[in-house]
């Protein structure tokens, strides 16, 4: 292998960092420790994860003559090894790759760990999909390296995005005890409630700026690409007619969601096992296409039939939805900006509970403690109010915590 063979991955890498802007960084940007040797970054498709690998050379590379940037689902490695490609580039003095899409390598894991152990100052990122797990019976990842996941664009990283407000992420502990001075704060400063209508239909995924009036249209065509491609790259035994299946799930929970599912009946309508089913809604929550709420902490290796179902984000529903009920919106909200930072499970009373103890019901601007009354540590997140009172936490709000 010569320069020449790698002169097209060169040219794609150099003209996607020019075109790449350092104005805005997602949250998991100063988050991640970048002196790790190995380092793993997943998420859904459109949430960023390319943008900040290129934000991460641009800014600290300069020239950037130490460093390679790479999609694994380039045709280019069609008839090229990923292997021979490190070895061409670390002989040739570059100390850091940054590979993309790493699920569409075949063997991907044994591949990175091979390059960790017989480079050993080779410093290695990589990005891939949300589907992404760390397979220890195929080569053990987890000891060598700092995984971190990416989400879409909270409601606070929207007002940035926007160039409305500047803030810092509050902590959970932080909203539910000074929700009122939060509140305050940020509505002294802008208009916080016709924005956060706006976040809801359209402000999730950060591509939505340049897809403008098709942007509802491309998450449907991202939504089909992650069936259709990225959960087969990484459960490979997955044929053309469980993928149909698995779209013909997708679309019943998003025609009646919130779902709270019947898994037999749901598996007689997919012509489908109660355990391929149970796979099958497991695999969309992990690809961060729905989101499955259960009556105790979810886990993979020991699926649990949920009890609701609800779209991973506000913006899907409104994209694979035929209506949006506000309730369902809102609640779908709560559970997408708050799962990041706590566990959420089922109650017997009430719409969600974190981490075991707090306990919510999501409702409108005249929502009352009905259905938790006298429950200890129970709160409202509150609809279409700027600033709250006592257990009363503005609904938008909770977008704050990352």
């Amino acid at each position: 292998m010569d320069y020449a063979d790698i002169q097209p991955l060169m040219n794609t890498f150099h003209r996607r960092l020019r075109s790449t802007d350092l104005t805005f960084k997602r949250y998991l940007y100063g988050q991640i420790n970048w002196n790790v040797r190995l380092i793993g970054i997943k998420g859904a498709r459109g949430v960023g994860k390319t943008t900040l690998l290129l934000q991460r050379i641009k800014e600290v590379f300069d020239p950037v003559d130490s460093v390679f940037y790479v999609s694994l689902d380039n045709l280019w490695f069609q008839n090229h090894s990923a292997e021979d490609l490190v070895e061409y580039l670390y002989t040739h003095g570059v100390t850091h790759i940054f590979f993309d899409e790493v699920h569409k390598y075949q063997n991907w894991s044994i591949f990175i760990k091979n390059i960790y152990d017989n480079y050993p100052e080779l410093n290695i990122v990589y990005t891939g999909s949300a589907m992404l797990a760390i397979d220890n019976s195929k080569s053990d990842l987890s000891r060598r390296q700092s995984l971190y996941t990416l989400h879409g664009l909270s409601f606070r990283e929207y007002l940035d995005y926007e160039g409305i407000i500047k803030l810092p992420p509050f902590s959970f502990e932080d909203i539910l005890k000074k929700h009122v001075n939060c509140a305050m704060e940020i509505t002294a400063r802008t208009k916080v409630l016709k924005h956060f209508e706006t976040y809801l239909d359209g402000g999730y995924y950060p591509y939505y700026k340049e897809a403008g009036k098709d942007y509802l249209t491309r998450i449907g065509e991202v939504a089909q690409l992650v069936i259709d491609s990225d959960i087969p790259s990484v459960e490979e035994t997955i044929t053309y007619a469980t993928r149909q299946k698995i779209k013909k799930l997708l679309m019943v929970v998003a025609e009646n969601v919130p779902l709270e599912p019947n898994i037999n009946k749901l598996s007689t309508s997919l012509e489908s096992t109660r355990d391929q089913t149970l796979k099958m809604l497991y695999w969309l929550d992990r690809a961060a296409l729905l989101n499955l709420l259960t009556g105790k902490t979810k886990d993979y290796k020991h699926l649990i039939g949920p009890k609701k179902i609800y779209l991973n984000n506000t913006n899907l529903m409104k994209a694979l939805g035929n209506s949006v009920s506000k309730g369902t919106q809102r609640e779908t909200f709560f559970a997408n900006q708050v799962g990041v930072v706590t566990t959420l499970t089922m109650p017997k009373q009430g719409d969600f509970i974190a981490d075991g103890k707090f306990l919510f019901e999501v409702g409108g601007a005249q929502k009352t403690f009905d259905q938790i009354a006298n429950l200890p540590d129970s709160y409202l997140a509150i609809d279409n109010v700027e600033v709250g009172n006592g257990n009363r936490i503005p609904l938008w709000l909770f977008g704050c915590l990352y």
